[in-house]
């Protein structure tokens, strides 16, 4: 297998672990609050992320990763789980779904900006129509948004383009999963602090179905899906295999169809075939 179709490969396993996080977050929302729910996933990732690196000894970061890192953590542990957390009080998982298909444009471009690549100007035809179609799809097909939830997650998705980038290129130096474990143990004093604070009175309450949602975005949104992601964003090119991320917003709709019982369009069907034909040709011209 050659390292670019390795790359594609690793980047789509990532792309389905992500695909859950939204549901799972949703559900999860509902019994923890979204302060506490992102201090939570974060904490135990680090501890995952901690005991990973002292397994295989892992040596500690340049002093010139650190601002890197920096970001990862401000894009991807803190502020896309926060500001999606936030916004699913407003908006169904569905709807939130559908902005996530927005990231390959956002990661694109900051992979321009910060990661020194340079597609040909083909790719970003293919990555607008992409990115339109979902956001059209979100528009016509999606339902159950509102103004605030909407631009919660337009941040959440600009921010997290900012940590993708970022990632991906240390990842060439760092390894994907060492890249996300350094991030949540630089980010872990904070959320500490976040978490005792907002640390819930009871859980007594929690059900099951809230403690599996904080259990997935833990370990698998936080940890799982990083090392696969980055892998691939490394093997294979930032611009090309974040396209992959276009299909995200279905795997995501076909979840919260099966497991929260929200249904599935047929605006679904059509708008995946369209992505689907961006994805391939984004990945030619990257």
């Amino acid at each position: 297998m050659s390292k670019l179709s390795a790359g594609w490969g690793s980047g789509l396993l990532g792309v389905i672990i992500f695909s859950g996080s939204l549901p799972a977050t949703r559900v999860a929302v509902l019994d923890f609050e979204p302060m506490f729910l992102t201090s939570a996933r974060a904490v135990i990732a680090a501890l995952l992320g901690a005991f990973f690196l002292k397994l295989f000894k892992q040596k500690m970061p340049d002093r010139s990763d650190i601002f890197p890192l920096i970001l990862v953590a401000i894009g991807t542990v803190l502020g896309f789980p926060l500001l999606t957390a936030l916004a699913l009080q407003h908006i169904t998982a569905a709807h939130s779904i559908v902005f996530v298909g927005m990231l390959p444009l956002t990661t694109a471009i900051f992979g321009v900006l910060r990661g020194g690549e340079r597609p040909e100007p083909a790719f970003w035809v293919f990555s607008i129509i992409g990115a339109a179609t979902v956001a059209g799809f979100a528009l016509y097909g999606s339902g159950g948004g509102n103004l605030t939830g909407d631009l919660l997650m337009i941040a959440a998705v600009v921010i997290c383009g900012l940590g993708y980038a970022e990632g991906a290129t240390l990842s060439r130096k760092l390894g994907g999963w060492q890249v996300i474990s350094w991030a949540l143990l630089i980010s872990l004093p904070v959320m500490l602090i976040i978490g005792l604070f907002t640390l819930p009175e009871t859980v007594r309450n929690v059900t099951p179905a809230g403690w599996f949602g904080l259990f997935y975005i833990s370990v698998f949104s936080m940890m799982v899906g990083f090392i696969f992601w980055y892998r691939g964003l490394a093997l294979g090119g930032i611009a090309g295999v974040g396209q992959l991320q276009l299909l995200q917003p279905f795997f995501g709709f076909l979840l919260a169809g099966i497991f929260l019982h929200e249904p599935i369009a047929w605006t679904m069907v059509a708008s995946t075939v369209i992505v689907v034909l961006c994805v391939a040709g984004a990945k030619r011209f990257a």
